[in-house]
């Protein structure tokens, strides 16, 4: 929130902009006063709408039945935002020993890059029909320490979970991967709204390259953000690579907007952010790409 702070008094008040004031605008130069008590009342409010959310999230993947399991994996506290080009986060990735992670490391791969508490990607694992693996990359080590214990309660045996920067990671990761590898997904990344954070989101040229090398011809790239800016750069990144990628959708297909973007998911599973974003307003933009 924008604004200044004051003390009238022994009242602490936040002065607003008269553009925050609903109803008819003040005068330019003038501002509002907003007292502690009306502060207390917005902050219910999005209390409550948070509330609201996480119910709506929790029903989106009831069908694990994760509550059941929960008191033996416990809650998980993480930061939200992480640097990825930490000192830790960017040394060599030693390729996995891909027979210890999947019963059948052969089958099609589907990476969900940025996976967060991978219930988007335990879900589809869950739901799909043909054989297929699932890895999900997440640089919050914390984190996946409970996916991995979810996954192996729910027997999820063509599920992974790894700790590892994608951006620079990528190449290194897929080298020895023995199947092939048919979809990626990055879904709502980190927007790194600065511009000085901005060399930290995830799709950089180097996992562009590595996705070129890697995915297989036909495979796809699924990418969806609901922040239009951090959208149309994954966009951009892509689209550069001609020879390599396409759209599977053009701006006059009936599944696209005016612009171009996807109207639904085609997965069919939404994520958290996914959800959390709708249930406040937003809106979501997305593109599938294809190899080439």
């Amino acid at each position: 929130m924008v604004g200044t702070t004051v003390w009238l008094g022994a009242r602490r008040t936040l002065l607003l902009p008269a553009a925050w004031r609903p109803g008819p605008p003040l005068p330019p130069a003038a501002m509002m006063l907003c007292t502690r008590f009306q502060l207390r009342n917005a902050a219910t409010d999005t209390t409550s709408q948070l509330i609201k959310t996480a119910v709506l999230v929790e029903k989106a993947y009831e069908e694990l039945q994760l509550k059941n399991i929960q008191h033996q994996v416990g809650g998980v506290r993480v930061r939200q935002h992480v640097n990825p080009l930490k000192a830790s986060l960017i040394v060599p990735v030693t390729p996995p020993v891909w027979e210890t992670l999947f019963a059948d490391p052969t089958l099609p791969l589907h990476i969900d890059i940025g996976c967060g508490s991978g219930r988007f990607l335990m879900l589809l694992a869950k739901r799909t029909a043909a054989p297929c693996n699932f890895l999900g990359l997440d640089v919050r080590d914390k984190l996946l320490q409970r996916s991995r214990l979810w996954a192996e309660e729910l027997n999820l045996t063509n599920l992974h979970f790894m700790v590892a920067n994608a951006t620079i990671g990528m190449d290194a990761i897929l080298s020895t991967y023995p199947g092939k590898v048919s979809l990626v997904s990055i879904l709502c990344p980190d927007p790194h709204f600065k511009k000085r954070h901005q060399k930290r989101r995830i799709v950089q040229k180097c996992l562009v390259d590595a996705l070129a090398k890697h995915l297989a011809p036909g495979g796809q790239i699924f990418l969806q953000s609901d922040v239009r800016e951090v959208a149309v750069d994954m966009r951009d990144q892509f689209d550069a690579n001609t020879t390599v990628f396409t759209r599977v959708h053009t701006k006059n297909s009936a599944d696209c907007d005016q612009e171009g973007w996807l109207l639904e998911n085609p997965l069919g599973v939404a994520t958290e952010r996914e959800i959390h974003a709708l249930a406040q307003g937003g809106r979501l933009y997305r593109l599938l790409f294809r190899r080439l």
